[in-house]
């Protein structure tokens, strides 16, 4: 059977590209234009976000989603820019010293600016008390005082030990001082013969004979007895000097006292704050209680080995330091941080260690550093949320933090065995709003696996891609440009120019009715369109730039188009353009490479025969389909069943199979052109090579619209044209992909002058009716179909499948 010329139904002309008119546009440049930073398409996003920044309740933070280049990032920072929350004071946070357990350091806040002046008084307070005191202790009233007090004590003690040395003597002993190493010992020695005799040394005498047995008895009764006396006179010497230092310390207190209470009066009086209060109330306390520390004298060390650089010895006032952690002192508008890095250091701080002179690690509270979420208390804190879920420990301590409104700082430390500090600062109060920015599968992750992230990110704001398409929404594209072609210093752009760029952003939207939003991509074309005028040494930017910009980017890009075109121009993929097959039909893929994606055209072939296996998906069979295809396998058998097994059974075995294909098929986009190659095979009726075909099918036979489109055309085209365009080649697409076709101008030029077609289709009859030029055929009343049509011709082939099947089975009975 021949396949008859006829003329089907073209999609027309201007619905192949959508052009931009700008000619009512009073403008010969985009330097006539007024640039406008206006965030456009976004209406939906910036209504969730104005609510997230204005809510100031727990847990309104916000979730930026949308694709990469959409102006989430550009969008947060222009809304964020000069913001100052309601009802949101600025403070000053401080850590200081806690004398009653330094391991748990007090947190203190102040208001905006306090924080500094509270640091400067407690240097003066501590450089006053320094000078102050020494002058005290070195006043004639002091000295009176003291002398006093240490006179009548020696004295006391003199007396005794006078008393002593007189009972010592009448009972014929001495008092002597024995050197025991770097220490004396008071010792009573007997007297013998007029010397000072060692009692060991008596007793040897005895024992030689040399002195009387009876005569050492005595003197050794009388020896116990007087160290007996020694060792009371011992106990009482010393509780009178811990009676002297007692009253040498209670002399301190009663002159320092007075000063020290007026100082700190001075300074509560000065804030009035509780934790201030308390705070001065210890140190007042500790100063007390440590006023030897004031006492001191600098003496530089000498080294023990000349040159030997010897360690400054620990600061002994470095205790009463004040430790300024955030200060708002200049803060005007709400802080607003962006974290580039959002490590566990970066966000929630640390403790820093330093090495003493003995070579261990020490900390105080002096070295507590904070980071980026609480220098942002009162304001904003914009995060990245992949960056910020990788970095290990980051996203549990900020769930607490956002949950509780507090931070505790700690250094990050997993291998907590080997930490250490044992600081606990007190955590601190914190009113940071968080807005994170992400991609919607990490958002639907995280609210789906995370029973907390709900709690703390209650407002989504989500960007789309495209945005509608209007005279309005052109003219701000316009001024969009040229805000960019300003603040990038780029060539003016004419109009021919700018409607290049507006058509290519349409394209990119994938609708001839919408317009792309990921700008990222349009500004690059726009730098580049710059840079190719200026290499050409226009002074304007035209069309003709614009489309050098965007084929020279597509170049860079198709080195894997370029290869596969290669292997079918060269026979390696077997890719027919002329002539007519029977069970083979040309089908359309998109490779997608990320950042490029093109289309090509593929062999499917099908063969059916007698048998009960149904429709046999090859890819399948093999590992290679991907779920989405098999569905698209599943329906094309529901359509079959549906349309021809109605009065008998499909007893047929079909094989279908994408020819030179080696990696994973996805998607149902072939699932129409799986059927005209079931249904050719059926007919025995050749299909056309030089016509591909895309789309994807319904139970009911109705083709449905695709993705790509766009490349998917071009792709054919390109093949066609590698092997000459005969005037009959072209493209089968659904009927609702006609909204979406921005082609190429060259591909719409050679469809004007009729060398290449593209026909619109909305059933699989229809299709099928351009590809074998044969009447699909409509079933009569009888339940027939109309005779040599295709439908016709397939029903009667597998109704020969269902009697010979029935036959070959009685037969083997």
């Amino acid at each position: 059977m021949e396949i008859k010329n006829v003329n089907y139904e073209e999609i027309p002309i201007e619905k192949l590209r959508w052009k931009c008119d700008l000619s009512k546009l009073n403008i010969k440049t985009t330097n006539d234009l007024k640039p406008s930073k206006k965030i456009l398409g976004q209406e939906r996003a910036l209504k969730a976000i104005k609510l997230g920044l204005e809510m100031e309740y727990l847990g309104y933070n916000l979730f930026v989603t949308g694709k990469a280049g959409t102006g989430r990032s550009t969008t947060i920072k222009m809304l964020l820019e000069g913001r100052k929350r309601e009802g949101v004071e600025f403070d000053d946070k401080c850590y200081v010293n806690n004398f009653k357990n330094p391991d748990m350091p007090r947190a203190i806040n102040l208001l905006a600016g306090q924080g500094k002046i509270f640091k400067k008084d407690m240097e003066n307070l501590i450089s006053s008390l320094r000078k102050k005191i020494p002058l005290i202790f070195e006043s004639k009233r002091y000295q009176a005082n003291k002398k006093s007090i240490i006179e009548d004590l020696k004295n006391k003690q003199k007396e005794m030990v006078k008393k002593f040395e007189k009972r010592v003597n009448k009972e014929n002993f001495t008092l002597v001082q024995i050197q025991m190493g770097i220490y004396t010992k008071p010792e009573i020695l007997p007297i013998i013969t007029g010397k000072p005799i060692n009692l060991d040394k008596l007793e040897s005498m005895v024992e030689l004979k040399q002195f009387s047995e009876k005569d050492f008895k005595i003197i050794q009764k009388k020896y116990n007895e007087l160290s007996s006396q020694l060792s009371e006179i011992s106990k009482e010497i010393s509780n009178i000097e811990k009676d002297l230092n007692q009253k040498l310390f209670s002399l301190d207190y009663k002159m320092v006292s007075p000063m020290v209470e007026e100082l700190i009066s001075e300074l509560k009086e000065k804030y009035k704050n509780k934790k201030i209060n308390l705070y001065l109330d210890e140190i007042k306390e500790n100063i007390l209680n440590n006023i030897e520390k004031f006492q001191e004298k600098k003496e530089k060390e000498t080294p023990v080995i000349p040159g030997l650089v010897i360690r400054p010895a620990k600061d002994n006032f470095k205790e009463y330091e004040v430790n300024v952690i955030v200060d708002n002192s200049e803060t005007k508008n709400s802080p607003i941080i962006i974290e580039t890095n959002p490590s566990y250091k970066n966000l929630f701080g640390s403790i820093e260690k330093t090495l003493d002179k003995f070579g261990h690690w020490r900390t105080d509270f002096t070295r507590i550093k904070v980071g980026s979420l609480l220098r942002a208390n009162g304001g904003f804190l914009v995060l990245n949320a992949y960056d910020t879920l990788i970095e290990p420990g980051v996203w549990p301590a900020l769930k607490r933090s956002l949950l509780h409104r507090k931070i505790i700082t700690q250094t990050y430390d997993p291998f907590y065995m080997f930490t250490t500090s044992a600081l606990k600062p007190e955590p601190i109060e914190c009113n940071t709003k968080v807005i994170m920015i992400g991609d919607p599968f990490l958002y639907y992750l995280l609210y789906s696996g995370d029973e907390d992230f709900k709690k703390i990110f209650k407002v989504r704001a989500d960007f789309d891609s495209i945005t509608k398409k209007d005279n309005n929404s052109i003219y701000q594209y316009t001024c969009f440009i040229q805000n960019i072609c300003q603040r990038e210093k780029l060539r003016p752009f004419d109009k021919s120019g700018l409607s290049a760029i507006i058509e290519y952003a349409v394209r990119l939207s994938g609708r001839q009715n919408k317009m792309s939003t990921q700008f990222n991509n349009l500004v690059d074309v726009l730098r580049e369109a710059s840079y190719w005028a200026k290499e050409d040494d226009s002074p304007i930017v035209n069309e003709k730039y614009v489309d050098k910009a965007i084929n020279e980017k597509i170049e860079r890009l198709r080195l894997v188009e370029e290869k596969i075109q290669e292997m079918i121009e060269d026979g390696t993929i077997m890719i027919d353009c002329q002539g007519a097959v029977t069970g083979q039909v040309n089908g359309l893929t998109v490779y997608d490479l990320g950042e490029y994606s093109f289309g090509k055209p593929t062999r499917i072939t099908a063969k059916t025969s007698m048998g009960r296996a149904g429709i046999i998906n090859i890819e399948r069979e093999a590992d290679l389909s991907g779920k989405t295809h098999n569905k698209g396998v599943l329906i094309l058998s529901g359509y079959l069943r549906a349309k021809y097994a109605q009065d008998k059974p499909l007893t047929v075995s079909a094989s279908i199979c994408f020819e030179q294909s080696y990696s994973g098929v996805e998607g149902d986009s072939a699932s129409s052109t799986e059927v005209y190659a079931l249904l050719s095979s059926l007919a025995d009726l050749p299909l056309r090579q030089d016509i591909a075909i895309t789309g994807s099918i319904n139970q009911n036979g109705e083709i449905q619209p695709i993705g790509g489109v766009n490349q998917k055309i071009e792709g054919f085209y390109e093949v066609c044209k590698s092997k000459t365009l005969t005037g009959t080649q072209g493209v089968i697409i659904p009927a609702l992909n006609i909204l979406d076709l921005m082609l190429r101008k060259d591909v719409v030029e050679a469809i004007k002058e009729g060398k290449f077609h593209v026909y619109p289709i909305k059933t699989i009859d229809q299709g099928i009716e351009i590809l074998t030029g044969v009447k699909a055929g409509e079933r009569k009343n009888d339940g027939n179909f109309e005779e040599d049509t295709v439908n016709y011709l397939v029903d009667k082939k597998l109704t020969e499948f269902a009697k010979k099947l029935k036959e070959f089975g009685t037969e083997m009975k």
